[in-house]
């Protein structure tokens, strides 16, 4: 547990209704209240507040959305790109009327590593490389694979624009590694240690056909071969291109992680910039496709940051019980919160913020986790 002096937290004050405390972040400064019931003008503070993060960062204030430019259904947002404009996750444009894009199924923006088993994947308390489960079809040992990796990948560019930004260094696209199918594919194969690949970042929805067509002709190529295909991402991907990346996920004994930020839209645009509703319809899709054919392992599961103030018990309890009334085997993690990126003045997850949200995950579901126990706080 964090000692509270080990981070100075300020008292700021809510815009709209001058509520106060430390749960306020100072880029944001409205609260949560006023965001559940007062978004009428809570609205054009926080758009506001996107729009100077995401321009400080280089990126498209928003998702373009100019009548007759081109349309890119990668993602929930639905960018329509004008001349000249790119997409709100910066590796797509409009360049003369034609569509320009950094990346597509043949090259990826990316970083990859080996992150060796057991790693702090969310998904580590009940996977086959941590457990045992599912062997021998999809783990090398009954107990855990020691001395195997898994293959991590970090895609640049997001479709998010999360304040509370774990992993920001995607935003910076210039440092990202263009890196050909073909370079990739043999790049694992000559690495049989490798028992499973991560996709994440960023979240992997704007490099999904890349991420699809990889995965497929590893599997293809390597039949014999224990290489578990997982995903973890924001979930607000092209559905048709989510039934894909499950259906590799499915037959190779991988996992789908989706980060269920919050179940209230309002809070998901306050922090994250966009709606999220398509996450909840595509874990839908997912669970009733394909968690039945294949519960262990599970080819499916959900986090939740339990960010300080904003995703209490209300939200944790209304994710969970989303997800019981598809499947109350589904496991469930709620991760414990450290400030960062522009909620860096924001305190660490409480105690008493744990608790509540525990109870009301485990009111619905049998499968609850708690990630990130070294962060708790005061």
């Amino acid at each position: 547990m964090y000692e509270q002096d080990v981070l100075i937290v300020q008292t700021k004050r809510c815009g709209l209704c001058g509520k106060s405390g430390v749960e306020i972040p100072g880029t944001l400064r409205v609260c949560p209240n006023c965001i559940r019931q007062n978004w009428d003008e809570a609205i054009s503070r926080i758009l506001a507040t996107h729009m100077k993060t995401r321009i400080e960062c280089g990126l498209p204030a928003q998702p373009p959305k100019t009548s007759a430019g081109i349309p890119c259904k990668l993602c929930a947002n639905e960018c329509i790109m004008g001349q000249g404009e790119q997409g709100y996750c910066g590796l797509r444009e409009n360049d003369q009327g034609r569509l320009k894009a950094v990346v597509d199924s043949s090259k990826a923006l990316l970083h990859s590593y080996l992150d060796p088993h057991i790693t702090n994947c969310c998904a580590a308390w009940f996977c086959p490389p941590a457990t045992g489960v599912g062997y021998p079809d999809y783990a090398y040992s009954s107990e855990c694979e020691r001395g195997y990796y898994n293959y991590a990948v970090f895609f640049y560019g997001c479709n998010f624009n999360c304040l509370f930004c774990q992993n920001a260094s995607h935003k910076n696209l210039s440092e990202g590694k263009l890196t050909p199918v073909e370079e990739f594919v043999a790049d694992v194969k000559a690495k049989p240690k490798c028992s499973c690949i991560c996709y994440f970042g960023g979240s992997p929805e704007p490099q999904l056909p890349f991420a699809i067509n990889a995965s497929r002709t590893l599997l293809e190529e390597s039949p014999d071969r224990i290489l578990r295909i997982c995903f973890e991402w924001n979930g607000c991907g092209n559905p048709e291109l989510v039934r894909k990346a499950a259906e590799l996920s499915h037959l190779s004994g991988g996992n789908i992680k989706f980060d269920l930020k919050c179940f209230n839209t309002n809070l998901s645009v306050a922090l994250s910039g966009v709606p999220n509703n398509v996450a909840f319809r595509n874990f839908e899709l997912i669970a009733k496709e394909f968690y039945d054919r294949r519960s262990k392992p599970p080819v499916l599961t959900a986090t939740t940051l339990l960010v300080p103030g904003y995703v209490d018990d209300i939200e944790v309890g209304l994710i969970a019980q989303f997800i019981s009334n598809l499947n109350p085997e589904i496991p469930y993690s709620l991760l414990l919160f450290h400030p960062d990126f522009y909620m860096s003045d924001m305190p660490f997850t409480s105690k008493r913020q744990l608790e509540n949200c525990l109870r009301a995950a485990n009111r619905h579901l049998r499968n609850v986790h708690v990630g990130n126990m070294e962060l708790l706080g005061m």
